[in-house]
């Protein structure tokens, strides 16, 4: 589509511009920013926050931008991001965008902030937004100090302001309702589209270590529970020695974590039986997966869960906390466990390692698991969007 051609869309790609500024590989929520801007890159124009405003790129503007991201991702150059910022927001469009274009704002971007509602208002511009989890506000104790606080003003102004919400899950959408109805809030109009992992490649070859291993992936930070399996690697290591399984942990130093930091940085009896992997594309990061004995996924809370997905994906076991969301997305499939039992975690990933009853179950349960697809997420999506439309939204 040209320079004239009238877009239908205004997608947010704030978040995913800063952490490529950053060099930061990315999230799971980058990823479905990511997918929407594949999916309406042709009918869109990009928005950026910045510095207390909100700017509308030129459509010739944002298909360089959106093919930059959607191309290289977070691997992106600043060289390139560079010339693209400076291109995109020198040619800012003077005008507003028009009158009941519909905005996507699918990381939680700028939420926190006034600005954005206030724009929202001025152009009569319609906001769906999606929201990924509600964390800061059912668990703070493993947040950031003042997240909660900020979180809360995310989610007053996503229900204040938006035309529609897009929830990842029913138990998103069930923690949503309770604290609109805790803060005297009415709920927009919402739909359940779950999201979907990345798609296995066409051939993984496995990661093959000298004993068999096992991986945790995400970023290192206290709900993940790091801790508790390097408990669990302290009994196998005393109990095993050098014949003990190794544990890969795959993703980058957080926040609210000190102590499992510590304890990566001297890891003393578990020299050669931990490792940790900070950073790894896509395709590394499935030959991991694809190699391992389980995904252990021992968080004592989720909003969604993608690696689960894609491990059953490639064929590889999971071992995760009892967490409703993973029951909601994967149903009875994974080995579900308490994530403070340290002694039941030993024991299930014992048997793993020895290829057990419990491992032979889930390998047989998981042949030709296929998770959900961005095509059904946008199904579901797209026709939801189109009652909200005929219904005068």
């Amino acid at each position: 589509m040209g320079e004239q051609g009238e877009r239908e869309y205004l997608i947010d790609v704030s978040r995913l511009i800063w952490r490529a500024w950053r060099g930061r590989p990315a999230t799971g929520i980058d990823r479905v920013c990511l997918a929407y801007c594949e999916r309406y890159a042709r009918r869109a124009q990009a928005v950026i926050q910045r510095r207390g405003s909100v700017r509308v790129i030129s459509p010739r503007q944002s298909d360089r931008l959106f093919r930059l991201l959607l191309q290289e991702g977070s691997a992106v150059s600043k060289t390139k991001l560079a010339a693209g910022l400076i291109g995109a927001l020198i040619t800012v469009r003077k005008s507003p965008p028009r009158s009941g274009m519909i905005y996507f704002n699918v990381g939680h971007t700028g939420l926190d902030d006034p600005v954005l509602p206030g724009w929202l208002k001025r152009n009569a511009v319609r906001a769906i937004y999606m929201i990924h989890d509600l964390i800061p506000l059912t668990h703070p104790q493993y947040c950031r100090a003042g997240e909660q606080e900020r979180h809360a003003r995310r989610m007053t102004h996503a229900l204040d302001s938006a035309a529609g919400i897009i929830s990842n899950s029913e138990d998103t959408r069930g923690q949503l309702e309770r604290f609109a109805l805790s803060n005297e809030r009415s709920m927009p109009p919402t739909v359940v589209a779950w999201l979907s992992g990345q798609t296995a490649p066409p051939s993984v070859t496995p990661v093959r270590l000298k004993r068999p291993y096992f991986v945790t992936v995400g970023t290192i930070e206290a709900r993940k529970n790091h801790l508790m399996l390097l408990q669990v690697w302290d009994e196998l290591v005393q109990a095993m020695g050098a014949v003990a399984p190794i544990l890969v942990i795959i993703g980058g130093r957080g926040w609210e974590a000190d102590d499992v930091i510590a304890r990566l940085d001297e890891l003393g009896p578990l020299q050669g039986s931990v490792q940790e992997v900070r950073a790894c594309n896509d395709g590394v990061l499935a030959a991991w997966i694809a190699g391992a004995r389980a995904l252990l996924m021992p968080s004592f809370v989720e909003g969604f869960g993608l690696p689960v997905i894609e491990a059953l994906q490639l064929g590889t076991p999971v071992i995760a906390s009892d967490l409703p969301v993973y029951h909601e997305i994967v149903g009875d499939k994974p080995t579900y466990l308490d994530p403070n039992d340290v002694e039941a975690w030993t024991e299930a990933i014992s048997d793993f390692t020895a290829d057990g009853a419990e491992r032979r179950r889930q390998v047989a349960a998981i042949q030709g698991y296929r998770g959900p697809t961005w095509d059904e997420h946008f199904r579901v999506a797209e026709a939801w969007l189109a009652d909200l439309d005929s219904a005068a939204f």
